[in-house]
Order: C-alpha cells, then structure tokens, then sequence
C-alpha cells in the first residue's frame, strides 16, 4: 500500500495479508472434533459410572429381602439401590466396630477364622493390606517419586510404598532400602515391585492423582504446579530426610 505525504514523498506502508478462508469441510472438521472434546469424557465418565453402579447392584440387591426392597412394589428398577444400602451398611458396621461389643464381635470372628488353614493366611493378608492402604495417618502409596530404571537415564514416576524390613537386607547391604512401585502405562493398576536403595529414590511434589493421569494419558495429561510455587527442582527430597538446595 502507498501513502502519499504533504511533501510529495511516495512512503509503502507494511500490511498484513488477511488469513486464507477456511473451506466449509474444514469448518465441520473443526466443530466436529471440538465436540468430540466436550462428548468424549463426558460419556466415558458416565459410562465407566454406570457399570459400577450397575455391578454394585448386582452384589448387593440380591441380598436384600425382598419384603424390604422397594422394587418389589414398583414397576421398575431403582438404579443405585445396591450402591445405597452397601454405603449405609458399611456405616452401620464401622459404627458397631468402633465400640467395645462391636470389637469384642470382630474379634471372635477373627479366631474363628484364624483357625482355618487358607482362609486365615489369606484374610491377614487382604487385612493389612486394607489397614495399610486406608489407615488415616498412612504414607504407603500416597507419595510419588523418581527413580532410575530400567536403566542409566531412564526416569521413571514410582509410588513409595513401606520400608524393607532389614531381617531382609541384612546380608545384601548396611543401608536403608524401600518398596517402590512401579506402575505401567496406560494401565497403571500393574506394574513392578521393586527393592531399591532409598538414596536411589527423589521423592517429588506430585499427587498420586497428577501421577495417575500422567501415566494414563502416556505423558499427554501434565501435572500442573499450584500458583506461586517453587519449581520442581527446587522441592525435591531425599528419603534419608536431607532436602536439596533451591536452585535458582
């Protein structure tokens, strides 16, 4: 474009080409996956939330006496009947427990079993899972953590579990050692149980749901640090209780 000033000079004045016109098909192309976008995680959520509704059902309502359950005097199923009275009575139990008769049944029960060969090695052993993983004041698979593996410069993201007892390192070395987990992806309900040097180990400040979505999304989803926060590098922790100079 040119501009002509008082004086007679010719002076071109830079302009931008306006964008090229995207085709009708690119248009559809472009709503049609923006759907997508929004559609997609909405109907798997409530997929993925409808079968386990429908599964809880499926343990629960055959229990219920059918005098009791109000499907027996409606025209149709109540979805979410089984979830609901498994929830009440999962409180119901915890109330009882957490008194002196309720303790004093429990324990009969678990001297009863404890008398069976299989079923007592088997119910301790999904027990102290259970009081590990959900004891309120527990760290076990609840702090996520770097480690060098499978090889040299190979990161992996891991979930600290509980230390190894030393009856089992004894004769391996005088240092301290833990139960990593390893999860895979995209699955990352498998993976490997690995005993490692706990100064091979950098725990790192990331929740075990970023670390889920991370492995999930094969490194798509990123973990996002909260405002104001101080770089990653800077929060990195040993697990011998030595913590990293900030780095600038």
């Amino acid at each position: 474009m040119m501009d002509e000033n008082p004086k007679g000079d010719i002076q071109l004045t830079n302009f931008e080409a306006p964008p090229p016109k995207r085709g009708f098909g690119a248009r559809v192309r472009g709503y049609f996956f923006t759907g997508l976008l929004v559609a997609g995680p909405l109907a798997i959520t409530a997929y993925i939330t409808w079968w386990l509704i429908h599964l809880i059902d499926g343990w629960v309502k055959p229990l219920i006496p059918a005098t009791y359950n109000p499907e027996t005097y409606l025209p149709f199923a109540v979805p979410g009947l089984g979830l609901l009275v498994a929830f009440v009575a999962l409180v119901i139990l915890g109330f009882f427990t957490a008194n002196l008769v309720g303790r004093w049944i429990v324990g009969l029960g678990e001297r009863i079993l404890d008398r069976m060969p299989f079923v007592r090695s088997l119910y301790k052993a999904v027990k102290q899972i259970f009081e590990t993983v959900f004891k309120q004041d527990g760290t076990s698979l609840r702090r996520v953590g770097l480690l060098e593996w499978p090889g040299p410069g190979l990161w992996s993201i891991c979930l600290l579990s509980e230390p190894v007892n030393p009856d089992i390192t004894d004769k391996i070395s005088a240092a301290g050692f833990q139960w990593i987990y390893i999860p895979t992806t995209p699955a990352p309900t498998t993976g490997y149980l690995v005993m490692v040097r706990q100064d091979s180990v950098i725990e790192i400040d990331m929740s075990v749901d970023d670390a889920f979505k991370l492995l999930m999304s094969m490194g798509i989803i990123q973990p996002q640090p909260p405002a104001g926060s101080l770089p990653a590098k800077a929060r990195k922790v040993r697990l011998t209780g030595k913590k990293l100079k900030t780095e600038s």
